[in-house]
């Protein structure tokens, strides 16, 4: 059973790809930086434990917390399935391809045999859009293929995974019940829900001041590394080419804040487009100078890197102030 219609051409980041297939589906089309920044989707964490073999600076909202978030803003249903039986788990997404629906999953990446790069990572997505008796067909993100296909055996085993970040078996759909929300009214909420999250993070490794703390740890990197050839570069290429979008999903928040002018006109708005213009590059320099630091083994692409960050921290906080004071109610 295989549906027909289905977009597959993916898009740069998994969820939002994943939500791209929902979402036409049921008869709304968004863009890519739309969908990422009605979910709220624009964060920063630095995450370093004895668990991990290296720190992990991550740009984005937690997984599945995007979809969440913009089935809620803009008035949709969200149903989400999740079970501890391997049986059950693929009854509950056949039966919807069976009906003609896709159906978003949560993966573990390792798994999915059209992934050259096996690292273990339990956030990923994608959209089930068919099945036969041997292979799943999947939208996955155009980095990794598009339209793209794995075993039935290795879905199970990538659904099933236990670990960081991973779910158990979920599998979502989307419906529209209602007609959805104004978009002017739902962008107006998600920019103001995602600064006041981003400028008062719970703990102090998130939103700017976890910019912060990694301005300070960074420079301990080359001792951090038991590889820093390896280590430092990976850091980069997360960043820049991890389906982030490049500069750690900046260059799509940009994006949906310019986009988001064309519907609400707001001073503060305009104000944090320009910020996000200039911070976008700012955090690709970052990930240059990590990546010099690797090859070279030299402290001062760290330092350099550091301070870039310690800007960084002060500039995001100063655009997420800016959004801070976009009007909720159009006047």
């Amino acid at each position: 059973m295989i549906l027909d219609g289905i977009e597959t051409r993916g898009g740069e980041h998994c969820e939002t790809s994943t939500l791209d297939v929902l979402l036409r589906h049921a008869g709304i089309e968004l863009s890519e930086p739309m969908l990422f920044g009605l979910g709220e989707g624009l964060g920063f964490i630095y995450w370093d434990g004895k668990n991990l073999p290296f720190p992990f600076l991550g740009g984005r909202a937690k997984p599945a917390e995007i979809t969440r978030k913009l089935t809620d803003r803009l008035g949709l249903t969200l149903q989400v399935k999740e079970t501890t039986s391997a049986r059950t788990a693929w009854r509950n997404v056949a039966e919807q391809i069976d009906a003609g629906v896709p159906v978003g999953l949560q993966l573990d990446s390792y798994h999915l045999e059209y992934f050259t790069s096996k690292v273990h990572f339990g956030g990923h997505f994608a959209a089930l859009y068919g099945y036969d008796d041997e292979n799943a067909f999947l939208v996955d993100t155009v980095q990794q293929g598009g339209s793209v296909s794995t075993s039935l055996a290795s879905l199970e085993r990538a659904r099933g995974e236990k670990g960081p970040m991973t779910a158990k078996n979920r599998s979502f759909t989307i419906r529209v019940d209602a007609p959805p929300a104004p978009l002017a009214d739902a962008v107006r909420t998600a920019v103001l829900a995602n600064a006041a999250e981003f400028l008062d993070p719970p703990i102090a490794n998130l939103g700017y001041r976890g910019i912060g703390k990694a301005a300070v740890q960074v420079r301990k990197w080359l001792e951090r590394s038991t590889d820093p050839a390896r280590d430092l570069p990976q850091a980069a290429v997360l960043m820049e080419r991890a389906g982030t979008g490049g500069g750690l999903f900046r260059r799509i928040y940009r994006d949906f804040l310019e986009e988001c002018t064309t519907l609400v006109d707001d001073a503060g708005l305009l104000v944090a487009v320009e910020k996000y213009r200039e911070i976008t590059p700012l955090w690709s320099d970052v990930a240059r100078l990590f990546t010099q630091a690797g090859e070279t083994g030299d402290t001062r692409h760290l330092a350099d890197a550091s301070a870039v960050l310690s800007e960084l921290a002060q500039r995001e906080q100063e655009a997420m102030t800016a959004l801070s004071t976009v009007q909720c109610e159009r006047s």
